[in-house]
């Protein structure tokens, strides 16, 4: 279980500290609570914390004196500001000398926790990548993942090795697929026998028969010899169908035969082979609207899928990109014979909240390309690629009101059309009187 973040609250106002505690307890933060700068300094020599909240105004030693000392002296303490309307000036230096956030006076409970959630998610990923294990604390079967998502994929691996039943393993391309066969296989009873991986979509139609299932001599034009398919060479072990969903329907057909008889048929043979092969099967796409299509057997999918194992894409693995980060970061640096760089807090958030289309696989080349070309020991956004700096999927805020969103909305439109209010009117669909009404009554005209 992860241990929760300590939080040490510093307020003048019991009422306040009485409010805080009880407000963050509730998201199960560890929360302190002094009511002095002098307090709170002998409590920081005594115990570990994530985060600081102070006051700006606190008697005898201020606001911002405290963040300077924290920030000189406790460089994995993170400081967030609280401050009254005339203090905004004082906050924003306060951040200036280290601070991450502030909040004014009065804040809801969701601006207390989005902000609180924000900073204690870079002290997470600060954490995980400062990790000198290479991740291997968190590695199982080879895979890397702490993730409640990759935990499952764990107990399906687990449980599947020690059967003989055929395994279907889904999920988007380059999540690692061949890795979970792999597990599968190296944990069960077949571990000393072959494991074969074929992928079925890249060997042409016309030949993948013939490479499944071997072929005699002499059965067509160029076969000088007699040679063994895949599923010979898998005998006793593991045969691993990647892409199986680019078969033909007659190459599905032949398949579902092996699967039923446990013999394959050479080309150009009449006499049966028998093989003892575990069969594993992958695929990127959804088989059930391929079935509606008539492009693939519904006899074969129920054939394939005894056990189902869908592998979650990168961005819904949550702190398992930073460990993967981590690890790769590593495996590069040796392989280059360079120091392991260090990585901004800021260039985690962006490596935490990329959308990652080619998943794991991506990640791997990012971070190799990152390794190889950065110079210094200390990787930052501007070293990011420029589709991850500028793809980055923002965080919607759903607690903004509908005249909230709206104001926004006409003020960007405005922006667009560099303040010509007819313009903005044919965009939003409205005249001009009425955006010009719009405008006095939001405040803005």
């Amino acid at each position: 279980m992860q241990e929760k973040e300590k939080i040490l609250v510093v307020d003048d106002s019991l009422d306040t500290q009485e409010i805080l505690k009880r407000t963050l307890s509730r998201k199960g933060y560890v929360v302190f609570t002094v009511s002095g700068v002098e307090q709170a300094v002998r409590l920081l020599r005594e115990k570990s914390f994530d985060l600081v909240i102070t006051d700006l105004k606190l008697k005898g030693t201020g606001g911002i004196e405290f963040v300077r000392h924290i920030v000189s002296n406790y460089k994995d303490v993170e400081v967030m500001m609280i401050t009254g309307y005339p203090s905004i000036e004082s906050a924003v230096q306060a951040v200036k000398e280290g601070a991450s956030d502030y909040l004014v006076k009065p804040f809801t409970d969701e601006e207390l926790f989005s902000t609180v959630e924000n900073i204690l998610e870079k002290v997470r990923l600060r954490k995980l990548s400062l990790d000198r294990s290479n991740g291997k604390s968190f590695e199982k079967y080879g895979i890397i993942g702490k993730s409640d998502a990759m935990r499952k994929v764990f107990e399906i691996i687990e449980k599947s090795s020690k059967t003989d039943f055929t395994v279907l393993i889904t999920g988007e391309s380059g999540t690692g697929k061949e890795l979970v066969a792999r597990a599968i296989h190296y944990s069960g009873p077949r571990a000393n026998a072959p494991f074969v991986p074929v992928n079925c979509g890249g060997i042409p139609e016309e030949l993948l028969e013939s490479e499944l299932f071997g072929f005699m001599k002499g059965s067509f034009t160029g076969a000088m010899e007699s040679r063994a398919g895949f599923f010979q060479t898998a005998d006793g072990g593991t045969i691993f169908l990647d892409e199986v969903s680019e078969m033909s329907v007659s190459m599905q057909a032949k398949l579902l035969r092996v699967l039923q008889d446990r013999e394959v048929y050479m080309i150009g043979s009449r006499k049966p082979y028998k093989v003892n092969v575990r069969v594993i099967a992958a695929t990127n796409k959804n088989l059930s609207r391929l079935i509606e299509k008539g492009t693939f057997r519904e006899d074969l999918y129920y054939r394939i899928n005894m056990i189902n194992i869908e592998i979650p894409p990168l961005r819904d693995r949550g702190d398992d990109i930073i460990l993967l980060t981590n690890y790769f970061a590593r495996k590069f640096s040796e392989e280059l014979e360079k120091p392991v760089p260090r990585f901004t807090d800021e260039a985690l958030m962006y490596f935490k909240r990329y959308h990652w289309p080619g998943n794991v696989r991506e990640l791997e080349n990012v971070v190799g390309r990152l390794v190889l070309m950065c110079e210094s020991d200390v990787i930052d956004v501007p070293d990011l690629p420029s589709v991850m700096r500028f793809s980055i999927r923002e965080k919607k805020d759903l607690t903004k009101s509908l005249a909230e969103v709206e104001v926004e909305y006409i003020k960007n439109v405005l922006e667009s059309v560099n303040g010509n209010k007819s313009i903005a009117a044919k965009i939003l669909k409205i005249d001009r009187k009425t955006l010009t009404n719009k405008l006095k009554t939001l405040g803005s005209g």
